[in-house]
Parts: C-alpha cells; structure tokens; sequence
C-alpha cells in the first residue's frame, strides 16, 4: 500500500481524494478505535511525509496524545491551550502558517513549522483533534481542510 500512497505531481486534491477511499478501506471492519487512528496517521504520514501526524483524544476534560506518527510529542493539552487546545475550544479547523505567529502555541518540536488542526466532532461534541506538522512554513491551506475534515468526518462515524 505504501506505494500508492506517495503524492504524484504535486496534485495535493487527488492526493487526498486517492488515500481516503484506501484509509476507508483498509480500516473496513476494524472495530478498535486505537488500530483505527493508528492506521490513519500512517496512511497520512506516508503519503505527504508530514513531519508529525497524530491524534489527540479528550480525556477528563483535557486533550491526551493518541496514536501518532513522528518525534516524541507533549502528553496532554489542556482546553484553549495551543493549536490544538484552540480547535478544541473554538470546535473549528485551524490552518497556522507560522508556528511562532501563533500566540500560547506549544513547541513540542522547534523542528515544527506550520500546523493544521481539525476537529474530530461526534454528535456535536469534540471528542478529539488531527494534529499535522510541517517542518516548512505554510505548508497547509484549504485543499488540506477540506479534505482532512472529509476524512475526520468519516472517522468519527467508525471509532
């Protein structure tokens, strides 16, 4: 699968638009939410070589880190805090073209970048975040929204 999964021409859409069906089917009749996101993050970071790609799961009233693809990252992030923290709060997708721009932003990693969070939204209550980074800035833009909301809007439906 890995193969299928590199980027072709720069096409970012038909990137996206190829790797969901193949995340919707390699995941079919999984029922473990963990296998489930931690096949998802591979899918990603194998695809767009992303620097980091991983979940956040909102637990006891604060984000817990998840499956994941890449360095070492921060454990837990409470409500508001950072990017992720933000998304969580404000139940929307956040696109970050500099990480330094953005005010309270944790550093994990200061090889990191740029960022895209998305909300992971189950009977209209967050119930975790897809975190993405690059290691180049803006690397993430409404293509890269639009399809990871597609993609976690499917999700939520089968963890």
């Amino acid at each position: 699968m890995a193969e299928s999964l590199v980027l072709i021409s720069g096409d970012k859409k038909a990137a996206y638009e190829s790797l969901i069906p193949q995340i919707k089917a390699l995941t079919e009749g999984e029922t473990d939410s963990i296998a489930i996101l931690a096949n998802v993050t591979a899918a990603l970071k194998e695809a767009f070589n992303f620097f980091w790609v991983g979940f956040y799961l909102i637990k006891e009233d604060e984000l817990v880190l998840g499956p994941f693809q890449g360095p070492i990252a921060c454990t837990r992030i409470q409500h508001g805090r950072g990017v992720c923290g933000t998304s969580w709060a404000n139940n929307e997708t956040i696109i970050v073209e500099d990480v330094e721009t953005f005010p309270g932003h944790i550093a994990c990693s200061n090889l990191s970048r740029s960022e895209i969070v998305v909300p992971l939204v189950k009977d209209n209550k967050v119930i975790g975040v897809l975190d993405i980074d690059s290691s180049d800035l803006a690397t993430f833009d409404e293509i890269d929204s639009e399809q990871l909301n597609i993609l976690c809007s499917w999700l939520v439906t089968v963890i």
